[in-house]
This record gives structure tokens, C-alpha cells and sequence, in this order.
């Protein structure tokens, strides 16, 4: 005797998504879960950082001292959220802030000498992390679905005033 599913007691089936199957949004958060999982294993807790903090890093390690400002905005974060993140990781000696010389109203954010070690640490852990995550695609699929999602997070809700009324 089948169940309600349609399969055969104590054999579980795949759930139909329904209109899920459309929804990106239902994807990203899906895809967002198994990297979020892979990336507390390789680097989160080995290393006792958060998502943000590795991404803040990373940026950093990239391009040297940046704005404040800069940063909240290719992070998605307010500014009250960017100044928490930055004093703990401030009072765990990862990073410090620093006088613009050319507008002393604003902060450059620049790694400290732990913060560069730690960076590096983390740059080589991910590394293996996307090994793993992209071990099923190409390097052609690991590209464009990397393209792809840059869109995505790109993507501007239009504003009342963008919105074309003729």
C-alpha cells in the first residue's frame, strides 16, 4: 500500500517544489544553506569567524586600507552594522581604523598584522571549501553561475521615481 505521497511504506520520496521549482529565490536560499554549512566546517569554526567578518577580510586583503563607507555599501550593511562588526574585529586585533588624510571626517578600515595572517589563513581554507562546493560543475558552470549570481546581487529594486509612468 502506497502512503498520501504515492510511495510504498517506509521508502521516502523527493517532494514535489511546485511553483518552488520557478523561484530563484527559493534556490539561492537553498544553495545559500549548503555553502553556509561548508563554509563553517572549512573556515567559520576553525578559524571563529563569521560569514561577514571572512567577506569584510577578504576585501581588505584584496585592496589594501579602504573607506568605511565603501565597504557598508559592497556589503549590503548599514552603517551601524558595518561599526559593530568592525569593533569586534577591532578588539580582536584583526583590523584597525585609520584618519582619511584626504577627508578627516571619514576611516579607512586596514588590516593589522593579524588580520593579514588570519586573511591568508582563510584565503588558502577556501580554497579547499570550493573545491569541494564545485565538484559538481565544470569550470564553465562554476563561471557562469558565478556570473550569473553577480547579476543577481547587482539587481536594484526600482524606486518609485525609476519606475517609467508615460
Amino acid at each position: 500500500m502506497a502512503d498520501a505521497g504515492g510511495a510504498a511504506p517506509g521508502r521516502e520520496v523527493d517532494l514535489d517544489f511546485g511553483v518552488l521549482r520557478e523561484v530563484l529565490g527559493f534556490h539561492v536560499t537553498l544553495a545559500a544553506i549548503v555553502t553556509g554549512e561548508l563554509f563553517e566546517r572549512h573556515a567559520g569554526e576553525p578559524l571563529g569567524l563569521r560569514k561577514a567578518e571572512y567577506s569584510l577580510l577578504m576585501i581588505l586583503l584584496a585592496n589594501g586600507p579602504t573607506p568605511a563607507r565603501r565597504l557598508a555599501q559592497t556589503l549590503r550593511l548599514s552603517a551601524p552594522q558595518l561599526t559593530m562588526m568592525v569593533d569586534r574585529m577591532q578588539e580582536a586585533r584583526w583590523l584597525r581604523r585609520e584618519r582619511n588624510p584626504a577627508d578627516r571626517r571619514a576611516q579607512f578600515i586596514v588590516l593589522t598584522r593579524e588580520g593579514e595572517a588570519l586573511s591568508r589563513r582563510a584565503a588558502t581554507l577556501s580554497r579547499t571549501m570550493e573545491q569541494e562546493l564545485v565538484a559538481c560543475l565544470s569550470p564553465a558552470e562554476r563561471a557562469m553561475l558565478i556570473e550569473l549570481l553577480m547579476k543577481v546581487s547587482a539587481y536594484r529594486q526600482p524606486q518609485t521615481a525609476d519606475l517609467d509612468v508615460s
